[in-house]
């Protein structure tokens, strides 16, 4: 009997954080109501305060929700059994698919930049599991530098921020994108192209030798009479 009980809590915060998801992703944090979502899921405003205590704390779960599933993916991936290439490859793949599966996702994260992510940084869980993706990165670097694949010197932070810089835009800007240049990026017959184009890109970053710095003083320094 307890447990059956455990199980039927565990159902409705699932089903509260799925109606919150959507409901926060369409308003904004400001502009959803948790009368909206109650309504919605046919319960009560106060069964929804029991289980997470106030809007911003469902707001907060919503988050660490959201950035899980990500994360979680990104650990299915076998990097150690796989050459640092196709690994590094993999995961840019698999950041494309999940970006593109849950554009609510990006919009949480979207509204969260418009509140200078003050919600994200009163979670200690969100900070510890987005720590994840970058050792994940630092791992696949390490064994390509070990193997003379990869350059050295590379931030596996910058690697996080070039594959969720072409994920996030291609999603997050598709309307403005279509408008203003007649392309569609969520088109299908355009989707092989980009999910390659973005691993041609990691993997260009991470094997190019880096320019001496010499040399790119010497061209910085240049006057505009000799450019």
């Amino acid at each position: 009997m307890p447990h059956e009980r455990m199980r039927d809590a565990e159902r409705t915060r699932g089903e509260i954080l799925e109606v919150a998801t959507a409901e926060f992703a369409e308003h904004g944090y400001s502009g959803a109501r948790v009368d909206d979502m109650a309504d919605r899921m046919r319960t009560t405003k106060r069964m929804i305060y029991y289980y997470f205590g106030g809007k911003e704390q469902l707001y907060i779960a919503v988050l660490e929700r959201a950035y899980a599933q990500l994360r979680d993916a990104e650990q299915t991936l076998d990097v150690e059994h796989l050459d640092p290439v196709t690994a590094v490859r993999e995961l840019s793949e698999l950041t494309f698919d999940h970006h593109e599966r849950h554009p609510d996702f990006l919009r949480l994260v979207a509204i969260e930049n418009i509140h200078r992510a003050e919600h994200i940084a009163k979670s200690d869980v969100l900070t510890s599991m987005n720590t994840r993706a970058v050792d994940l990165i630092a791992r696949i670097l390490r064994r390509g530098q070990e193997q003379g694949i990869f350059r050295r010197g590379v931030d596996p932070l910058d690697v996080h921020m070039l594959i969720s810089a072409f994920c996030v835009f291609r999603v997050a800007n598709k309307h403005t994108f279509k408008a203003i240049f007649g392309r569609d990026l969520s088109e299908r017959s355009r989707r092989p192209h980009y999910r390659k184009m973005l691993g041609d890109v990691v993997v260009a970053y991470l094997t190019t030798a880096a320019e001496p710095i010499s040399r790119t003083r010497r061209t910085t320094s240049r006057t505009p009479a000799q450019s």
